[in-house]
């Protein structure tokens, strides 16, 4: 188990906008479909060392805090896509626009395993390969009722506090604060949670991080100072989190694009699926400070 990050305080907003998951679309998973990939193979080693690892492939770490109607406060969303405990149906990972299944169905991503239950509140783990690159990416789904978690989880890795390594077939591969980009995607969790204090830079690697939540920049700005990491892509308002902006961003990340550049694509695609003008949509999402 990771160590705390912080003392935290909680509080509901009344009449708190479900800004995350404000926008519903369709979900074609089912909760009984036909299990992938075993991940037999795949192993974790979880240490809390701030010793950077030289990690052979480019990796990315995401951390996805599943869409919950009961433990987050949002505005409740359909009953099937927001139960924070089932990722086939989670409005984040399982729908068709979810973490999971967008990155499943894009032939430039190949998916290498799936493991259930990795670690304590993270509920399905997915491990990702480009082959193009060689790189990986590993995301992994948290109870939603845990998303105070999944954000010191997050901070933990952004801040290099903690480090680990999960070995998938050949490949030893870094993530937490081992990962050269780490992303949060979900509910903007610091709408509801006070945190007291949270972790200065443990090392002198400095991370890309994105951050897929409503109005992160104003929540997340002497968080992401006080870490040390580099904020690839943020929000200014209220959005909707889905996969096809992480993707975007990724693959500009991938492909060595500058800031700028990135912040164009992932820009560019959250216009398209969500109807807004590219205008619009590059108001919302911002690159650095």
């Amino acid at each position: 188990m990771l160590p705390a990050l912080t003392t935290v305080t909680f509080f509901k907003h009344g009449s708190m906008f479900a800004c995350c998951a404000c926008i519903m679309l369709s979900c074609n998973a089912s909760p009984k479909a036909a299990p992938e990939t075993a991940g037999k193979k795949t192993t974790v080693t979880t240490t809390c060392s701030p010793i950077i690892y030289n990690n052979k492939y480019k990796v990315i770490h995401v951390f996805v805090a599943l869409c919950d109607n009961l433990h987050q406060g949002i505005e409740p969303v359909p009953r099937g896509i927001g139960n924070g405990q089932d990722p086939a149906t989670n409005l984040y990972w399982g729908c068709d626009y979810g973490v999971k299944a967008w990155f499943k169905n894009k032939a430039a991503w190949k998916l290498v395993s799936t493991i259930a239950n990795p670690a304590q509140h993270i509920l399905e783990r997915c491990i990702f390969k480009d082959p193009s690159t060689g790189a990986y990416m590993v995301a992994d789904a948290y109870d939603g009722a845990y998303i105070k978690q999944t954000m010191a989880d997050f901070l933990n890795a952004m801040a290099g506090v903690t480090a680990a390594t999960i070995v998938t077939g050949h490949d030893t591969l870094g993530i937490d604060g081992n990962a050269a980009l780490v992303a949060y995607v979900g509910h903007e969790g610091l709408m509801d949670v006070s945190l007291d204090s949270f972790p200065a830079q443990h090392d002198v690697r400095k991370r890309d991080a994105v951050i897929l939540a409503c109005e992160s920049k104003q929540y997340w700005y002497r968080i992401m100072q006080k870490s040390g990491a580099n904020p690839l892509l943020w929000t200014t308002e209220l959005m909707c989190p889905e996969a096809y902006t992480l993707h975007a961003a990724i693959t500009g990340w991938l492909n060595k694009e500058t800031p700028q550049q990135i912040h164009l694509l992932a820009s560019a695609a959250y216009s398209k699926y969500q109807n807004c003008s590219v205008k619009t949509a590059s108001n919302l999402l911002a690159t650095g400070y």
